[in-house]
């Protein structure tokens, strides 16, 4: 098991820790708004198991049905988060109407509080190990799951804050309006984790400072071609897809030609992570006079 998988399977973990404090929160208050927050940990549970699932999917070879790999899984898998953490976001908007409707008094015991105060903090640090992990490992399943476990940092904090405030001001619609705020966090932080994976599935270029990258490796490591043009990149996963077209004189051997292209290859895989790389070799009389010019 690499690495990946040990953080998506230490997430379950710490989930189900989070989840058990935060409904001790809840019995020991009977905060509405505290219970919003135990039931977003439920969907932090749901979301570390498809997280698991993904990137032990996604590390699979590829095989004669998927040729390219399995990386595009942990797009699926994030777009499945999304589904959940809207899911979540509806049962706690339900609960909210309920309390709003039927105002009920709770206790805002400072045992309760400590015991989802705790929990927060345990969530915080997972987070940014999850986002920092899976931002080195690019793997965008880690990162859907930190960034949404970030927001329950967040909505947790508020909650804490307005819970006390409720409890000093007697305002008990207090607890009512931070349900209804954390579910509105949660939606808003579902559909960014979908628009995001969304791009990667619709095959999505690299962003333009590695994109830069990439053309200066190619221009600095060409010596012997006329140009590259077509240039043209995807991310999938962890995998970036690097393809383009080499014009080479056309007299060129075919081991010359075949020499520039795997000196170009072990440069970009030097710069760029996990790349997988495609070279159409093209004689002069197929150059544009655009695109990457070689040094």
């Amino acid at each position: 098991m690499d690495r990946v998988q040990k953080l998506a399977g230490g997430s379950i973990a710490i989930g189900l820790a989070v989840l058990g404090l935060k409904f001790a929160a809840y019995y020991l208050t009977g905060s509405i708004a505290l219970y919003s927050d135990a039931l977003e940990s439920i969907v932090n549970v749901v979301t570390a198991v498809v997280a698991l699932l993904a990137v032990r999917t996604s590390a699979k070879p590829a095989d004669a049905n998927h040729p390219y790999g399995h990386h595009k899984v942990e797009y699926f898998s994030a777009v499945i988060v999304g589904v959940f953490i809207i899911v979540a976001a509806l049962l706690i908007f339900r609960e909210a109407f309920l309390g709003f409707m039927s105002p009920k008094p709770f206790d805002p015991s400072m045992e309760g509080l400590l015991v989802n105060g705790l929990a927060s903090l345990i969530n915080g640090a997972w987070c940014w190990i999850l986002i920092h992990q899976g931002r080195r490992s690019r793997s965008p399943a880690l990162v859907a799951d930190g960034k949404h476990l970030l927001t329950d940092v967040m909505s947790s904090v508020g909650v804490l804050l307005g819970v006390m405030l409720a409890a000093i001001t007697g305002w008990l619609v207090l607890d009512v309006v931070l349900a209804a705020l954390v579910a509105v966090n949660i939606l808003w932080s579902g559909w960014q984790l979908m628009r995001e994976s969304v791009g990667g599935l619709m095959d999505e270029a690299v962003q333009d400072d590695t994109l830069n990258r990439i053309r200066e490796v190619i221009s600095t490591n060409a010596e012997g071609a006329l140009e590259a043009h077509d240039l043209r990149t995807r991310h999938a996963g962890r995998m970036t897809f690097v393809d383009f077209h080499l014009v080479v004189p056309g007299e060129m051997s075919v081991s010359c030609a075949h020499d520039i292209c795997d000196r170009i290859e072990r440069a970009l895989r030097a710069e760029v992570e996990d790349a997988l790389i495609t070279i159409h070799v093209e004689p002069e009389n197929k150059a544009k006079h655009t695109g990457i010019v070689v040094l």
